[in-house]
């Protein structure tokens, strides 16, 4: 943008370039000759006083304002995606872990055992971060799991670890430790080995 010196300045040589090529006579029909350079140099410099900076002033003010916000917004919606993507990686492996059938029959077997009823109470739940490997492979596989869970008394966790041969699982170690007493209830004594699918 020009000053309002150099604005004046220019328009100041326009004027005289105006003058030298047009006859006098025919510019002082219309004005005198010392009121043209004033009026229309006034008449510029309150145009631009006025709706220029009115234009180009919000403008302005509007794109700094975007700006400012850019950054941390941009930010913000990084670190926003990141969180999601790593909840949602959580969700699935979790999810898979669950629904595998180790985790289903250990699950079980703990909430049926009156031993461990007795040391965690009634109804036992099971936590959400379970901790291990799954790997299945058709008809063959492996597990080693730890399972957390609860019960209105105490905290425990549920260790198994099995291995899936010609589509049975075969349990080498299913226990539960009581958490505040670091007692084992072996599950695998209690009850016939599983031949589930």
């Amino acid at each position: 943008m020009l000053g309002t010196s150099t604005a004046t300045t220019l328009l100041r040589q326009c004027l005289h370039l105006v003058r030298a090529t047009v006859k006098p006579s025919s510019l002082e029909r219309f004005w005198s000759k010392d009121a043209l350079p004033t009026t229309l140099v006034t008449d510029v410099e309150e145009a631009r006083g006025s709706t220029a900076d009115a234009a180009c002033t919000p403008k302005t003010k509007l794109v700094e304002a975007k700006l400012k916000w850019f950054v941390p917004l941009g930010c913000f919606t990084v670190a926003l995606l990141f969180l999601v993507f790593v909840s949602s990686v959580l969700v699935i492996v979790f999810s898979a872990i669950k629904s595998t059938d180790v985790y289903k029959e250990a699950l079980d077997r703990a909430k049926a055992d009156p031993a461990v009823i007795e040391a965690l109470g009634s109804p036992i739940r099971h936590g959400f971060l379970v901790s291990g490997n799954a790997n299945v492979n058709g008809a063959s596989g492996e597990s080693n799991l730890a399972i957390p869970i609860s019960g209105p008394k105490a905290k425990g966790t549920i260790y198994v670890s099995a291995n899936k041969s010609l589509r049975q699982w075969n349990y080498s170690g299913l226990v539960v430790e009581v958490g505040q007493t670091h007692e084992r209830i072996d599950l695998l004594q209690k009850s016939t080995p599983s031949n589930s699918p």
